[in-house]
């Protein structure tokens, strides 16, 4: 049975078209009213349509979880923090999570002894809200094995080690949780993601799309701890997971080469102010005599790579062995570049995998710890001009998985009233749309879609934020619809 999706309008035109779907894909497009055809017709009284929006990195099983977490994102100092733990400590809570602190200008550090005071028996983390720490009581700690650690501050993979721990439900709570995670996606227009969860993603996605998961495409991504597994179950990129035309495809085999700007880990050519010793320039956790073999493996078994660096000698580092390598792939985040390596991006094919919405969370940290280089921080517009392909994301739950919040970031460089950061640095709608999408509205096209109630190139920053969605579709099926 074909559907007809009448009187829609191409955004940044004047055309007012029918759609009509067959199945899974655009049978046609031609102007509103003519040639009337068969089948169901669903007049969408003037509507805007686009190709379904993609959210090219996100932590997606972190995301579900973030949203049952004391929320501490609002905390500006170590105290603060605490005195909403303490909270929750009265309140009864026996043990508590919390998420979204950036400690990076606090007055105060985080110490075990602040949250020991208003925590008592209790266990206590705090994930950071760049994921690359976590902050732990005493008693958690213990929990953890690590009960003489000096502060309770982990970074990197030993904080990372404490959020896998955390995981700590049941698959089945775990599974529906996601699946709502899913569904509140759908209903922003969202039809796929890229999903670089720290796990063996492939068992994950298999049982919530055979337990009926069925709102979204998935690209999973592969740790180098997984890799020889993905060797043995032969698992190439691109491929479905389970044969056929599924949801569920391979994706990339990811590394973390340095850690974030928020906990100073980003490796970096210049110190961060303030800091001494071997680690003052970040920390790069991969060195390139660990990357070349890792990447060459991948290749070798049929895996793009995704490679994290965000700091500008980590992504100068991580240009050089995939030039090395010939292994095609991304570079996630590259928040901080050298100049010279903006060319680099659109040599060899290598997809900037950016995350906007950080560029608002981080001006402020930006402008302390990379003063004087924040002209080379998060360069969209000059990435694009280098000849670069740019993929949006949002880092879920570094951000929220939304990508209307990451096109706003994009286009605008402003948030919360401030004035444009880098306003140079800014791409346009289309730029950005272009960016958020994988498919086009063309015969034969894939019916991914998102019906919206207004027009994204004529809307303002903010209202790009709140873009209002009528209805999504996955395949010419609706995931989500307000019609």
């Amino acid at each position: 049975m074909s559907l007809t999706l009448g009187s829609a309008r191409l955004p940044g035109t004047d055309a007012v078209v029918d759609i009509e779907l067959d199945g899974q894909r655009i049978r046609s497009v031609r102007p509103a009213g003519a040639e009337a055809r068969g089948g169901e017709h669903l007049d969408l009284a003037g509507r805007w349509i686009i190709p379904g929006l993609w959210d090219n990195h996100v932590h997606f099983t972190q995301w579900s979880l973030a949203a049952r977490r004391l929320d501490v994102a609002g905390a500006a100092s170590a105290r603060a923090l605490a005195a909403l733990v303490g909270e929750r400590v009265r309140a009864g809570a026996t043990e508590v999570t919390a998420f979204g602190f950036r400690d990076a200008l606090w007055a105060d550090a985080p110490t075990r002894a602040i949250l020991d005071e208003v925590s008592g028996d209790v266990s206590v983390v705090a994930v950071s809200g760049d994921l690359h720490s976590a902050w732990l009581n005493s008693v958690a700690l213990a929990d953890h094995g690590l009960a003489d650690h000096p502060t309770g501050l982990l970074r990197e993979e030993a904080a990372f080690a404490v959020v896998r721990s955390l995981e700590n439900v049941s698959v089945e709570v775990s599974d529906r949780w996601a699946a709502e995670a899913a569904t509140e996606a759908s209903r922003r227009g969202v039809v796929g993601i890229v999903d670089f969860e720290m796990a063996w993603n492939a068992e994950a996605w298999r049982r919530r799309v055979g337990g009926g998961l069925d709102a979204l495409r998935v690209e999973f991504g592969i740790y180098p701890q997984h890799l020889e597994r993905a060797a043995a179950e032969g698992l190439r990129t691109g491929e479905f997971l389970d044969g056929g035309d599924g949801l569920v495809r391979v994706g990339s085999f990811k590394v973390i080469t340095d850690g974030s700007l928020n906990t100073r880990t980003a490796y970096c050519f210049d110190a961060y102010p303030g800091l001494g010793g071997d680690e003052r320039y970040g920390l790069l956790t991969v060195p390139p005599d660990r990357l070349v073999p890792l990447l060459t493996r991948a290749r070798e078994i049929g895996l793009t790579a995704a490679v994290h660096a965000i700091g500008d000698h980590a992504n100068a580092l991580a240009l050089d062995a995939l030039a090395a390598v010939g292994i095609a792939g991304s570079i996630e985040h590259a928040q901080l570049l050298a100049e010279g390596d903006l060319r680099r991006f659109g040599e060899l094919g290598v997809v900037a995998s950016v995350q906007p919405e950080h560029a608002m969370d981080d001006r402020g940290v930006a402008d302390h710890f990379w003063a004087g280089r924040t002209g080379r921080a998060f360069m969209l517009r000059s990435l694009l001009d280098a000849g670069a392909r740019l993929a949006l994301g949002s880092d879920a739950p570094v951000a929220p998985l939304d990508p209307w919040v990451a096109m706003a970031a994009a286009v605008g460089r402003s948030r919360d009233g401030l004035p444009p950061w880098h306003p140079e640095q800014a791409i346009s709608i289309a730029d950005a749309l272009d960016a958020s999408t994988r498919s086009v509205i063309d015969v034969g096209a894939v019916a991914d879609l998102a019906i919206l109630d207004a027009d994204p190139f004529a809307a303002t920053v903010d209202e790009l934020r709140v873009m209002p969605v009528s209805a999504t579709l996955l395949s010419g099926r609706f995931t989500h619809s307000t019609l």
